[in-house]
């Protein structure tokens, strides 16, 4: 197959953890084609430069396929350093002449992502197979995500007003504050009572700070003391649960286990309720068009949605020996053959 990797610039990789990485060099080894660009190469041109008629209805309109210009590349099998690959050939490329493209571009789901969505979807109606599907990944903003599954979450405010925030915080009064367009951990506080019961005391710093002073929306959380034992990312693979999950373990009096703010990644089975909750979303998920979603449980609670990038496969690997870009690989192959017309 012809593969199309949409992602950060891959000289930035860091191959010994990416996750992307890990999927092209298992697609490498049985064979398929690797082609990369970035978002921003993503282009479309269209229109109709002549008055329709009743005759014509404007058929005469002319567009060109959604294109990016992309390069081929090899992996070269180095393991560190920035000759682990090579590149074979660049030309603009329409999306619809590979077997499958994979949005695999980071978070901030900002107003580029958005748009680079829409012209994966025009790609889509050209003939493009692409994943996660555009739509599902507009549909399922990792934040929220979690508000249409109430049965497995903490209890949790998604306002921008102060008065609602701190009148949560009261409720609680130990809560989890953050931004709905953060990664890694990024502006996330926690707030919480003192011992002698007095409100902590940036509260209201905290939240004019997250809030823009009530211009943007946050999300808070009651606080999961079950953080301590790990922020499980747990991986569902075209509905179907990995095995094994990734408990990120907050470090050094840290609140936040993400690994990106210095949490410790350890590799573990499933939980009773880790299965529950994965298997529960599994199939509503892949059913949308989401062949790899990571969600994020604390304890027994679903904190979070991922789905535009999800992570840790190399981590889970390395430790359990579970091969998740095997598992990945496969089931690209198998959506790819079920995209294509009979």
């Amino acid at each position: 197959m012809q593969l199309l990797f949409i992602a950060d610039p891959i000289a930035s990789f860091k191959i010994y953890k990416d996750t992307t990485f890990a999927m092209m060099r298992e697609a490498q080894a049985r064979g398929h084609v690797l082609w990369v660009c970035e978002a921003a190469d993503l282009h479309w041109r269209g229109g109709n430069s002549s008055t329709p008629t009743l005759a014509t209805g404007g058929e005469e309109a002319i567009a060109a396929p959604v294109t990016a210009v992309c390069r081929r590349i090899e992996l070269t099998g180095a393991t560190s350093g920035h000759d682990w690959y090579r590149v074979l050939d660049q030309r603009p490329l329409a999306l619809r002449e590979v077997d499958a493209v994979l949005m695999r571009k980071d978070p901030p789901f900002d107003s580029e992502y958005f748009y680079a969505t829409h012209l994966l979807q025009q790609a889509e109606r050209e003939g493009a197979a692409v994943f996660n599907s555009p739509r599902a990944l507009r549909d399922h903003p990792e934040k929220l995500a979690i508000l249409e599954f109430p049965q497995f979450i903490t209890p949790t405010l998604v306002s921008r007003r102060a008065a609602e925030i701190k009148a949560f915080y009261g409720e609680h009064g130990d809560i989890i504050l953050k931004p709905l367009d953060g990664m890694g951990g990024t502006g996330i506080f926690r707030l919480r009572q003192q011992a002698d019961g007095s409100p902590d005391p940036n509260l209201n710093v905290v939240i004019e700070t997250l809030t823009a002073f009530g211009a943007t929306t946050v999300m808070a959380q009651r606080f999961v003391p079950a953080i301590a034992q790990g922020d499980k990312r747990v991986l569902i693979i075209d509905g179907e649960p990995v095995p094994y999950c990734l408990a990120r373990i907050p470090q050094g009096g840290e609140t936040r286990g993400n690994l990106a703010a210095g949490g410790l990644g350890v590799a573990q089975p499933l939980s009773e309720t880790d299965w529950a909750i994965a298997r529960a979303l599994g199939p509503v998920l892949a059913a949308r068009g989401l062949l790899l979603v990571g969600i994020d449980i604390i304890g027994d609670k679903l904190t979070e949605i991922n789905v535009t990038s999800p992570t840790c496969f190399q981590e889970i690997t390395q430790q359990s020996g579970c091969d998740v870009a095997a598992r990945f690989i496969s089931a690209l192959e198998a959506a790819v053959t079920r995209s294509r017309p009979d």
